[in-house]
Parts: structure tokens; sequence; C-alpha cells
């Protein structure tokens, strides 16, 4: 039996509300940069380093952002994460070249996720984690539907055709059709920096650490080999590591995919991408229903399957079709990866800070994804075919999920007979 569930705190759900928001703009961001840089007609493999730019600064201040995190009250630093949004969208309707504005995104993005995270562990016993980050995920997997969704509408011949003011235009800008969707985002992001006013103070205090550089990187270095050498910690963190960068990838895969199998165009091609965040939406909400904390571990063999589902994309040549594989893969994808981030949070807040392992996740999750990007931008730029990207993306899942279920059953022989 299944004990009853306690409610939630009412500052969970506005930390939820903020989550919502603020991941809707960024989703929508995302296709409206895509759209300007087709619009400027600039080279292919300018597409994946857009989210390489918008990734690069989760590594780079991996080792500051979570001493500042737990050196001040996370709201307030929710709240000058947003500011950095704003100012991107502020950015990009004044014509500066949107990798530029979408690093500036990235910058306040990599200062947010330890605060959020960080938060939720602050807020709420361990036993309840898994069911928060079912609602965190639902809530944050909702935004990136209709985030995907209104990116589409905003780059759509259904937006009217609106102009940033000449005089506050960069110089040397080109013209550009989706004014009228940047000043969309950049309400969603005004909104977002709005709604951090409410978030409340959790109480939690740490010790305080110096920020010399030289040091935030030696205890950084050391908090992630406490991490890695914990076998929970260190299993988890490899799963949600691969799983991140595949996914974020593969985000850039579908809308290709979508163009040259199905004949979609980009505002299309964003709908059916939104359709897969429907499925991690029903697989978030059964993995926070039906799995507990201390059976998470029990889930390493979906992502083996998970892995050898990814090439049936090549077999699909209707959209229905291709809707219900991309339901399919988000539901097992979303079963499968909120158990084990909460196990990483829980692991990480055991043995770390709430800030501290959020920052140590986020670095060696966004290094997974800069690797796998890069490499993704490499191919366009050589021009590999799709169907070598596919079946390549569906082999590396099975293999690193192989590798991880072998030397996680290693560990536990291990700890079994030392013990």
């Amino acid at each position: 039996m299944h004990p009853i569930p306690r409610s939630m705190p009412r500052a969970f759900f506005v930390l939820l509300a903020v989550q919502f928001v603020s991941t809707l703009a960024d989703n929508a961001f995302l296709i409206v940069a895509i759209a300007r840089v087709m619009e400027l007609q600039e080279a292919d493999w300018c597409i994946p380093v857009l989210k390489i730019g918008f990734t690069l600064f989760y590594v780079l201040l991996a080792p500051l952002v979570g001493p500042l995190a737990d050196a001040f009250v996370k709201g307030r630093v929710m709240l000058v994460s947003n500011a950095f949004k704003v100012t991107a969208m502020l950015f990009l309707l004044a014509g500066v070249d949107p990798l530029l504005t979408i690093v500036v995104a990235g910058w306040g993005a990599a200062l947010y996720a330890p605060a959020k995270y960080g938060l939720i562990t602050e807020l709420l016993p361990p036993d309840d984690l898994v069911r928060a980050n079912g609602f965190f995920e639902g809530a944050t997997v909702c935004a990136v539907i209709f985030g995907t969704v209104l990116g589409g509408f905003l780059i759509s011949p259904l937006m009217p055709v609106l102009h940033w003011p000449a005089a506050w235009q960069w110089p040397g800008a080109a013209a550009t059709a989706l004014g009228a969707g940047m000043m969309v985002l950049l309400l969603l992001n005004s909104v977002a920096m709005a709604a951090c006013f409410a978030i409340p103070d959790s109480g939690a205090r740490y010790d305080p650490h110096s920020i010399h550089p030289r040091e935030l990187v030696v205890r950084f270095w050391k908090e992630n080999v406490v991490l890695w050498r914990d076998p929970v910690g260190g299993m988890s963190m490899a799963v949600t590591t691969l799983l991140w960068g595949v996914g974020a990838t593969l985000q850039l895969v579908v809308l290709r995919w979508a163009n040259e199998a199905l004949g979609l165009p980009l505002d299309k091609a964003a709908y059916l991408q939104g359709v897969t965040a429907i499925g991690v939406i029903a697989g978030a909400m059964l993995a926070s229903r039906y799995v507990v904390l201390s059976h998470a571990v029990r889930l390493l063999p979906m992502g083996l399957l998970l892995g050898l589902v990814i090439p049936l994309m090549l077999l699909v040549d209707t959209i229905p079709m291709a809707a219900l594989l991309m339901v399919l893969v988000g539901a097992m994808a979303g079963f499968f990866v909120v158990p084990m981030n909460a196990l990483l949070q829980h692991r990480g807040y055991v043995l770390l800070t709430a800030g501290r392992s959020i920052a140590v996740q986020g670095f060696n999750e966004n290094a997974g994804m800069l690797l796998m990007l890069a490499v993704y931008a490499g191919a366009t730029a050589l021009q590999l075919q799709m169907h070598t990207l596919i079946v390549g993306f569906g082999v590396l899942v099975t293999l690193g999920m192989v590798l991880i279920c072998i030397t996680y059953r290693a560990q536990w022989f291990t700890r079994r007979s030392a013990g």
C-alpha cells in the first residue's frame, strides 16, 4: 500500500508557477532564435551552436553558481537570473545577433538552475522528492509543450509584423519580421522576473565559503569527486548526464527529421516537437504516483529500452504515426528520468548542500549536452545523413545504459561482499 500523500506547501506551488512561465519563455525563445538564424540565412550548423551558446555558462559558471545559490535567498537569485533573460530579449529586439542574445539568456539560466532545484530540497522532506519532481517535471514539460507550440505560433504568418523603434536598434541590424514574437517573449520573461518577488525564503542557511576562483574550482572538483564516487549518486548522475545530452540534441534532430521526412516547415515541426512532451508528462505523472525513491534503481532497464525505440523514427512516414512515436518516447523518458533526478538530488543534498549538489549535477549534465551538441554541429557541417544520426543516437543510449548497468551491478556486488 502507498502512504496517503501529504499536501505540498504553498511555497512549492509559487516556485512551480515561476518555473512554468520561465520554461515557457525559454522554449519559445529557442524556436524564435532558430527562425532568426534562418531569416539571416546563416549556415545550418549555427542552429546547434545556438543550443551550445545557451548551455555554455551552465558549465563555465558551475563552480560559482552553487555557492551563490547557497549564499543568498534563492528567490532573489532567481529574480536576477530572470533579469538576464529580460535583457536578452531586449537585445534580440534591438537586432543583436541571436547567438549573443542566447548566450546572455544562458548566463541567467545557469544562475537559475541551482536556486530552483536547491529550493525544492530545502522546502520538502526526502520522502516527498519523487512526487515533487513529478509535479515539477510535469509543469516543466507542460511549459515545454506550450513553449514549443507558442514558438511555432510566434514565427508563423499569423503574427502581425511589428518593428522595434529605429532609435533602439543595434547599428547595422538587419530588419526582421519576427518583432511581434520577440515582444511576446519580452513580456513573458518580465512576468517571470516579477513573480520571483513572491517566492518565500525557506530559512535554510549554509556556512560561508571563499569565492576566490582557485578555491572555488578546487572545492568544486572535490564536490564532483564526492558525488561521482557515491555508488547511487554516481549511477544516477551518469544516467541523467547521458539522457540530457542525447535529449537536448534529439530536440534539434526532431525538428530536422520533421522537415526532411514529413515535409513540415519550422513552425509546424515545432508543434510535433511539443507532442513529445505530452508523453513526458504522462511518464512523469506515473513515476510520481508509483515510484518511491528507494526503488528508483529498479528502472535502469527502462533506459536500455529507450535506446532501442529511438531508431523507430526511421520507419515512420506519416504525421499521426510520428506523433504517436514521439509520445511513446517521451513517456518512457519521463517515467525513467524523474526518479533518477530525484534520487540524484537526494544523494547530493545528503553528501553536499542543496545548491552545491545541483551545481555539480548541472555541470555534468550540461557538459554532456555541450559534447553531444558539438558532435551534432560537426555532423551537420559534414552533411551526414539523417538516418545515420538517428541510429547513432539510439546506439549511444543503449550502449551507455549497458555500461551504467554493468558498473552499478559490479559496485553493488562489491558492497555486498564487503558487508
